[in-house]
């Protein structure tokens, strides 16, 4: 029998990333008895499963309310805090927009993109490839966070005081200049010290005037 793999995620809300019971009641119910549920750093469950009857899964998951995504070296969804400020002060639209905007890329390595609601940034944010971090009324952009191995290191800002608007255009530019010129399975904080951060800074001054209040 021929497996497919898939990631499976609530999305995310005050209070973090929540399953409800019905919806696992479906995953466990639809998957079969063959397949293999993991957890994921990524805060998505990534399911593999009989590939003939993926598509039947993903109708019936995405029907409970479930975000299904792909596997593997893409973008993958946001990985948020637990807006414990509220929706309004932690910016939950904001996170959301850019969720919609940044999930599901193809990369040379798997990309992980935190956001934080506020300063104290109980996402571990400096610690994912790509950070967003909102400062009161503005955000600020890291890059390059590094959570393994004895060269751990925090990713180092990158563009500071943006509006909301400013934040998807930089971020996927990003994404965009990691395809065209990451090696194969490089990580992107190795990709971040080859380019240089005042590289990368450039090359994405364009969008954050483009969208400039």
């Amino acid at each position: 029998m021929a497996m497919q793999k898939f990631a499976v995620t609530p999305g995310f809300e005050v209070g973090g990333t929540l399953f409800r019971p019905d919806q696992l009641a479906v995953l466990g119910s639809i998957v079969g008895e063959d397949a293999r549920i993991e957890m994921t750093t990524f805060k998505q469950l990534y399911v593999e499963m009989d590939e003939e009857r993926v598509e039947e899964a993903k109708a019936k998951l995405e029907a409970a309310g479930l975000q299904v995504h792909p596997a593997g070296f893409v973008s993958k969804s946001l990985i948020t805090c637990n807006f414990c400020r509220g929706a309004e002060d932690s910016g939950l639209d904001v996170a959301k927009m850019l969720d919609e905007a940044i999930a599901d890329h193809p990369v040379p390595n798997p990309l992980k993109v935190g956001y934080a609601g506020c300063a104290l940034g109980t996402s571990e944010p400096l610690l994912k490839d790509i950070a967003v971090i909102k400062m009161r009324n503005t955000y600020d952009i890291y890059v390059g966070g590094e959570p393994r191995g004895l060269k751990a290191s925090l990713a180092k800002q990158l563009h500071a005081d943006l509006t909301p608007e400013q934040l998807a255009p930089i971020i996927l530019k990003l994404i965009t200049i990691y395809q065209e010129h990451g090696k194969k399975k490089e990580k992107f904080s190795r990709f971040v010290e080859r380019m240089t951060l005042d590289h990368l800074r450039q090359s994405t001054v364009a969008e954050r005037m483009d969208t400039a209040g």
